[in-house]
C-alpha cells in the first residue's frame, strides 16, 4: 500500500473550498480531512477528535515546544494548529489527507513537508467572487468588502502554489482535485520503495533466481 498524499488547500473566502472538500469526501473513499487542535471551548454538538482536538493552552504550548504541530496560529487568545501525528498516521494508512488552511499556514507546511501538494481554489473571476459573497446573505456589506480586500492580498501569493483549481462547476472541480491528487500519488519519487522492490525482483529474474 502506497503512502497517501498531503494536499493543502487554500483559497479566497467565498471560493467554495468547504463545499469542494465535503463533496470530495462524499465521492471518494481514500481521503481524510485533517483535524485541527484548538484551545477554544467546544461548541454545542462538536465532538473531540472529529471536529477538533480540544486541548488546554498548556497542552498546546507543550505540543509547540515539542514540534508536534506542523503549523499553528493564535486568534483571539486561542491556538489553532495541525497535529503532526494525526496527519502522519492517516498518510501511513494510505489515506490522502486534505488540509484546508490559509496561505501563511500552507507555506509553513511546505517547509516541514516538502512533498505536500499545495492547491489554490479560486472562482473564475473577482466579479463572481463578489456575487457569491453577496449571495450568502449572511454578511454585511462592510464584511464583504473586507473579505474582498483580503482576497486581493491573498491573490499575490497564488503563484507559490503547485496547482490552481478554478471552482466554476462543482462536480468538475471535485473531479479535477481528485485527478490532481491521484496523479501526484503515482509520481515516481513517491514510490521509491515499490520501484526498489521491482528492480530487485527484476535483477533476480535476470540471474535466474525466479
Amino acid at each position: 500500500m502506497s503512502k497517501g498524499v498531503l494536499a493543502v488547500v487554500s483559497g479566497f473566502s467565498g471560493a467554495g473550498k468547504g463545499t469542494v472538500m465535503k463533496k470530495l469526501l462524499e465521492s471518494f473513499d481514500d481521503y481524510a480531512l485533517s483535524v485541527s487542535v484548538t484551545t477554544r471551548k467546544p461548541r454545542p454538538g462538536e465532538v473531540d477528535g472529529k471536529d477538533y482536538f480540544f486541548r488546554t493552552k498548556e497542552e498546546v504550548e507543550e505540543m509547540i515546544a515539542q514540534d508536534q504541530l506542523l503549523e499553528y496560529a493564535r486568534y483571539v487568545d486561542n491556538y489553532y494548529g495541525t497535529p503532526r501525528s494525526y496527519v502522519e498516521e492517516k498518510l501511513s494508512e494510505g489515506k490522502n489527507v486534505i488540509l484546508e488552511i490559509e496561505i501563511q499556514g500552507a507555506m509553513k507546511i511546505k517547509e516541514k513537508i516538502p512533498e505536500a501538494v499545495l492547491i489554490f481554489v479560486t472562482p473564475p473571476s473577482v466579479d463572481e467572487l463578489r456575487r457569491r459573497l453577496e449571495g450568502r446573505g449572511t454578511e454585511t456589506q462592510k464584511v464583504i468588502e473586507s473579505r474582498l480586500s483580503r482576497a486581493a492580498e491573498e491573490a499575490e501569493g497564488m503563484e507559490d502554489y503547485d496547482y490552481l483549481l478554478v471552482n466554476d462547476d462543482l462536480e468538475e472541480c471535485v473531479n479535477e482535485l481528485h485527478r490532481i491528487i491521484s496523479s501526484e500519488r503515482c509520481k515516481t519519487q513517491r514510490n521509491t520503495e515499490f520501484i526498489n522492490r521491482i528492480q530487485e525482483e527484476s535483477r533476480g529474474l535476470m540471474k535466474g533466481d525466479l
